[in-house]
């Protein structure tokens, strides 16, 4: 094939050592998420028939701007991981579909309220994944990439969204209380999922609103904070980074937010963090930064670490 290849294909390994993603710099579908464990079952995508044609291929996913391969193992990925995105961005180069799904077919879509520790913030759960990363926003001027997002702040009650997963997070000001407007908002992010509208642009991916080092989202970090991302963190740095995705991402993200590493001060021992979405304005976030999170990194970082502060707490 001669030519620059219009579409970029990284690789990226997950937790799982059979599984690798293949994330491309375009949405390959937008509200629905597909899963193939044989070239019978991928008979409505091409492109997963094709994989299924390379003989250590066990299970094909595809999500968002990524086709995830689970492999048999009769090799390594290590031998095999560029023939595979080679064949992914050389598929996608001939503008042969990703899915033969016909547009008009309802996604059936259930979306569920569940409150979080936050009173000023709702989580709004979907039973489809929305989006692959962290997003949020503080206002309708950061979401001209994010058209449900931007549809989300024509309610005058909408303060921020935070969109992550499967879920939106949405704060309120206290004009409304939840027990009003939940049932609303809940029916419409299900309409907005079902009727198979973007959740994203796919200029997000390629934009300055796309994700800093830790997977969180440019959109609305501090300079800092960007300038940070671009740079190499240092060795304890990285540690604390590695504790705070481990051990405080999944119980933060199940209260519908996020908690991003922002700086260190070795002099201070002083960890810095960026607080988002519903644990953004907490009443609650500072015990959980001081009898949580702080004492965490004090134990584990073995003294490297005193205090942990939340710069927008």
């Amino acid at each position: 094939m001669s030519g620059m290849s219009e579409f970029n294909i990284s690789i990226q390994p997950t937790s799982n050592e059979n599984i690798i993603k293949f994330v491309a710099n375009t949405f390959l579908t937008q509200a629905n998420s597909f899963e193939f464990k044989n070239i019978e079952e991928a008979a409505p995508s091409p492109i997963a028939r094709q994989l299924f044609h390379l003989p250590f291929v066990k299970t094909v996913y595809i999500s968002q701007n990524f086709i995830a391969v689970e492999k048999f193992n009769i090799v390594s990925w290590q031998d095999v991981q560029e023939e595979v995105a080679q064949s992914i961005s050389e598929y996608l180069d001939s503008g042969a579909p990703v899915l033969e799904i016909t547009e008009n077919s309802k996604i059936p879509v259930t979306v569920y309220a569940e409150s979080t520790p936050n009173p000023a913030a709702m989580k709004f759960v979907a039973n489809k994944p929305l989006a692959d990363g962290i997003f949020e926003f503080k206002s309708i001027d950061d979401t001209e990439h994010a058209p449900l997002a931007r549809e989300l702040f024509g309610f005058p009650f909408v303060k921020e969204v935070f969109i992550s997963s499967n879920y939106v997070s949405i704060s309120k000001y206290n004009m409304a209380e939840w027990q009003e407007i939940s049932m609303e908002l809940r029916e419409f992010i299900r309409s907005y999922i079902e009727k198979g509208k973007p959740i994203l642009d796919d200029s997000i991916l390629n934009s300055d609103t796309g994700s800093n080092n830790d997977g969180t989202s440019k959109v609305n970090s501090s300079e800092e904070n960007q300038q940070k991302a671009k740079t190499e963190l240092s060795a304890t740095e990285k540690e604390i980074v590695s504790i705070l995705e481990e051990y405080v991402k999944p119980a933060v993200a199940s209260d519908g937010g996020n908690i991003a590493f922002d700086s260190f001060n070795e002099e201070t021992k002083t960890v810095r963090v960026i607080l988002q979405g519903a644990c953004s304005g907490c009443p609650s976030s500072t015990v959980t930064l001081k009898n949580g999170i702080e004492t965490m990194l004090r134990e584990m970082m073995h003294g490297k670490v005193n205090s942990v502060e939340a710069i927008n707490a």
